[in-house]
């Protein structure tokens, strides 16, 4: 018997086993109003509500829903009420200016958008056919339809599930496509990995938004796990919700551990408890964190660290770094460095290196390809390999993260195409040449810096050319310094030759991303 893997297994499993239990808890007063404390029972009677809602608008299957939201329950039904019948959600990065979304808008070919009511005022101009504010005033349309019958029901494990913008080597980002069969798997190996059960109570600290969440909420909903929403990211925040709710594990960026490390730091110095010691797991990714911010968090905060390597492509689960029995008799600095490579292939996944470094994976829940870009689809599948544009090494059965063979930047655990912000410099009418590189920052990993050749007779300085990116762009895109230089160093054909133009900045480490 072959049934088909479909993201509506794990809505119906929740509802059937853990009906009375809790499946999220609400940000307290986010604009809107906050749903509170929903059961699973619920859930799934607001998720069927939203798909009921769909139908009535004539939204067919497979058409675009694109969501533009920071962390919600209401975004957590979306993750159900759009794909498990049968239409494919665009979920859309909320930090983006109103250009952006509307590109991703037109280039997914969205019909419905759903609006956090923050974003009201700076994306009411964006041409889109349905449109809903998030919150207690569309509340009863979308989610509060009693004994919805949706009429939509995935039958194709290979359907498309979501469209996931991410940046990359071309100035617009593209489209990722991941079917119900990826993140069905995808989810039950993180799962599997995570050792997620019923006993768990989940922090959503990563944004939604991010690949699904890294597609934790479809295990977790599986299992019956309560989710704690917070929409802001702050250290102190995190600890009390952790200690008031029991918080058992969350996934994030090294941003945000740092920010919970100096949360803990402050509480430490006032004699007040730091939560969880011995009881929350935290999995990490984005960019590889140093190892001796892995000690502090295992030995300052007594969690359990645990790094995953992956991409959006990806769904996004490729290596866990989970330390074995075989590391507890290692003393904390020992453990940390073990820790902080990449991990190993998960099950499932099969990883090598090429003959010019580049990292490949295959699995069963690599992409089904870019949205309407199938040139650049084949030369990320070239010859039965997913070509992740990192580059690195193994060692031993450890996937060892050395270099970014592609133009993208990552900090605070954000993708950033390094092509797209120089299109905005030379935007700017002082700018002759520019390059945009990513250089070392103990808070962020790395941060943007652009180094910029002036027209003659033109003048421009840091905080001008700063303000001009933001502007134009995304803040988290823009860069945080800037250097006027007399030329930049170009290779006899004029290309420029960036891991040379970044070499000065990471002199001394033995890895080109931290």
């Amino acid at each position: 018997m072959i049934v088909p893997l479909t993201l509506g297994d794990f809505l119906e499993r929740a509802e059937l086993v853990y009906g009375d239990r809790v499946a999220a808890v609400d940000e307290p007063n986010p604009p809107g109003g906050s749903l509170g404390r929903i059961t699973y029972a619920q859930f799934a009677e607001m998720s069927r509500s939203l798909a009921g809602a769909l139908d009535e608008l004539g939204v067919g299957m497979g058409e675009r829903v694109a969501i533009v939201s920071p962390n919600a329950t209401r975004f957590l039904i979306a993750l159900f009420g759009v794909s498990a019948f049968g239409r494919v959600l665009v979920p859309v990065n909320f930090r983006l200016k109103a250009e952006e979304v509307g590109y991703i808008f037109k280039h997914s070919g969205a019909t419905v958008a759903l609006i956090d009511p923050e974003l009201e005022e700076p994306l009411k101009h964006l041409e889109i056919r349905h449109r809903f504010i998030l919150g207690a005033s569309s509340d009863v349309n979308l989610f509060l339809r009693k004994g919805a019958k949706p009429k939509g029901q995935v039958t194709d494990e290979n359907a498309t599930v979501s469209v996931n913008y991410t940046s990359g080597t071309t100035a617009r980002p593209k489209g990722v496509e991941l079917t119900h069969r990826a993140c069905w798997l995808n989810a039950a190996m993180f799962g599997w990995h995570a050792t997620v059960t019923d006993r768990d109570v989940y922090l959503h600290t990563l944004p939604t938004f991010h690949c699904n969440g890294w597609g934790m909420p479809y295990a977790l909903t599986a299992m019956g796990v309560r989710q704690v929403v917070i929409r802001k990211i702050d250290g102190e925040e995190i600890l009390k919700r952790i200690d008031a709710e029991g918080v058992t594990l969350l996934n994030c960026a090294p941003a945000v551990v740092n920010a919970i490390l100096d949360a803990a730091a402050a509480r430490k110095a006032k004699g007040m408890p730091i939560p969880g010691r011995d009881r929350v797991r935290v999995i990490v990714a984005g960019a590889p964190p140093p190892s001796k911010t892995i000690e502090r968090v295992e030995v300052d905060l007594g969690w359990e660290f645990i790094q995953i390597y992956g991409l959006t492509e990806t769904s996004p689960l490729l290596t866990v770094n989970r330390a074995p029995e075989e590391w507890d008799a290692l003393d904390s600095s020992e453990r940390a460095r073990r820790l902080s490579r990449a991990g190993v292939p998960a099950v499932g996944v099969r990883m090598t290196v090429n003959d010019s470094g580049e990292i490949l994976a295959k699995s069963n829940h690599v992409f089904a390809g870019y949205w309407n870009q199938p040139d650049e689809t084949a030369k990320a599948l070239a010859d039965g390999w997913f070509h992740t544009g990192d580059g690195g090494a193994m060692d031993g059965p450890y996937v060892v993260i050395a270099d970014r063979k592609k133009d993208v930047i990552i900090t605070g655990g954000e993708n950033v195409s390094s092509i797209e912000v120089e299109d905005c410099l030379y935007q700017h009418p002082a700018v002759a040449e520019a390059a945009v590189i990513g250089v070392p920052d103990d808070k962020w990993g790395e941060t943007i810096k652009a180094l910029v050749v002036l027209r003659p007779g033109m003048k421009a300085d840091e905080k001008e050319l700063i303000d001009f990116c933001r502007s134009h762009i995304a803040h988290f895109k823009c860069p945080r310094s800037v250097e006027i230089r007399d030329a930049l160093l170009r290779t006899a054909t004029g290309k420029l030759q960036k891991f040379k133009l970044r070499e000065p900045y990471w002199a001394g480490r033995t890895r080109q991303v931290n």
